[in-house]
Order: C-alpha cells, then structure tokens, then sequence
C-alpha cells in the first residue's frame, strides 16, 4: 500500500516558496504521491475553511510537476461543475504528458453554494453535471491523436449513494475522505452491493485521511481514521490495507488556516509517520 500527502494549497501562510518547500519535503520523505484542492472563486463559504490565496490545481500542479521528478500529483478533488469538460479534458491530458504520466484526477461534485452562484452554475444539478463531465472527458481521452491523455486514473470522491454509483460506473478509484472506520466498513459494504447491482466490479479503496498525532490515545466513537497516537494511526493504515486500499492520502491540516504559516510542523509529523511506516513494512 502507498502513502501520499494532501497539501495546503491555500491560506495565509501559502506562496510559491512554501508550495515547493512541501514538494520537495513530501518526495523527500518517500511518499508515493502529493494532492491539492480545487476552488475558483473565494466566496464567504469558502473562506471560512480555505482563506486565499488560493492556487488553482492545474496552474500549481503543472509548476510543481517541474521541481519533482518522480512523484504523483493529483486533485482531491477537482469539482467538476465548475469548469467546462474539454477544457478539463485538455489540462489533465496535457498536465499528464507534461508530468511523464504521474497524474491522478480525483473530482467530486462540490458543495460551495456561493461559488456555484458566483460561476453561474447551477447547484441543484452539480451531481448530474459531474456525471455528465465525466463521460465527456473521458470520450475526448479516447482521441489519443489529439489529447495524448494516456490512461488517466479517476478517483471519485463521496460518501453518498450516488457518489458510490457514480465511482462504480466512472471511477478507477473511491475516494472517501475524512472518515471513522466504522462509517468506512458500512460504506463499502455498499459500494459492493451497488456493483454487483450494476454488473460491474468495484472500484479499489484510495481514501484520503486526517492525520492528527497526539500523546495519548484518542478513543471514542467519533474518533476518525488517522487520529491519535503513532500506534493507532500505524494500526488505521494497516486495517486500511486489509480493506484492500492501494494508496492512503494522509492530510495533515488540522482545519485551522494559521497553521499554513507553520509547514514544519505537519512535515515533522510527516517525518515521523514515514519512518514508523518504512520500519514497519522493510
């Protein structure tokens, strides 16, 4: 099982030098893949989780894809309404050449009302568009002559029903993002029971955790994969892999935009989990 980081592209204390401080910390340390978010416009309800700056993903991934060598770069996740579907379609195929083939697209349907409104798109159908984008793009992948996009994987975020069929039909991967184990279980217990209603096999486990060390051992009901003492967040990736994930996204922001002033601190813990990681599986 592979690790990637999720990265800050936003906030207070995020620029240029920082974006390439955490990439090449994150290749550095060994992880298998970097992931950003995506908004477009910083609306009131966007700003009070991701203040600008804000980097847009194909801008800042296609930079970085210059200063790394070997590692993935992905979105999680892209939201698919926001933009038009040829010209997602031609950025990721583009950003796929031009990387030598390290892109991962996670997309979701968004959940920004403000800034659906500011870019004239209609809230109500984000999920109906999602779909429709993704059977577009995917169509102007099959022209290789003109968009080179090679095989690009798609990992579809969500924890609904609809997400759940929507990555069994358009999905190379089901991307849940911030979760308990328990929730997790349940949830892919019926991600197999709408494939097998489809006819179709399920997507591979690529979920996207908080990571949050602490002292003492978090307990409770409420306590999410990924939080807690090394050995629990050791013991959450191991369950992981036995639940058949083929990379974890680790994200080590904690919520509070401040902390973007402060990277050392997430790379530390970084550091710490990468070592604790390579010791176990070497």
């Amino acid at each position: 099982m592979k690790l990637g980081v999720n990265v800050p592209n936003f906030g207070p204390g995020t620029r240029p030098g920082v974006l390439r401080g955490w990439a090449e910390t994150v290749e550095g340390l060994g992880f298998d893949l970097l992931m950003i978010s995506d908004h477009v416009v910083v609306t009131p309800d966007v700003a009070e989780q991701y203040p600008a700056p804000f980097y847009e993903p194909f801008t800042t991934l296609s930079w970085l894809a210059g200063i790394t060598t070997r590692i993935r770069l992905g979105t999680t996740v892209l939201i698919l309404p926001y933009r038009h579907p040829l010209l997602t379609a031609r950025m990721a195929a583009n950003l796929q050449e031009l990387s030598g083939g390290r892109l991962v697209l996670g997309v979701g349907v968004g959940w920004a009302r403000q800034e659906f409104e500011s870019l004239g798109v209609p809230y109500e159908r984000r999920g109906a568009l999602t779909d429709e984008h993704l059977r577009a793009m995917r169509l102007a992948w099959q022209d290789e002559e003109d968009y080179r996009a090679g095989h690009i994987p798609i990992w579809v975020g969500g924890g609904s029903d609809a997400a759940l069929r929507r990555a069994v039909l358009l999905g190379d991967a089901w991307h849940p993002l911030r979760f308990t184990l328990p929730w997790l279980g349940e949830r892919m217990d019926r991600l197999a029971a709408v494939a097998e209603s489809l006819g179709r096999p399920a997507p591979v486990l690529a979920p996207r955790i908080l990571l949050r060390l602490t002292g003492t051992p978090v307990t409770g009901e409420g306590r999410r994969a990924g939080e807690g003492t090394l050995d629990q967040v050791m013991d959450d990736l191991e369950r992981l892999r036995v639940l058949g994930a083929e990379t974890v996204l680790l994200d080590p922001f904690r919520g509070d935009p401040d902390e973007t002033n402060h990277p050392e601190t997430a790379w530390h813990t970084l550091e710490t989990v990468a070592a604790a990681y390579t010791k176990e599986h070497s």
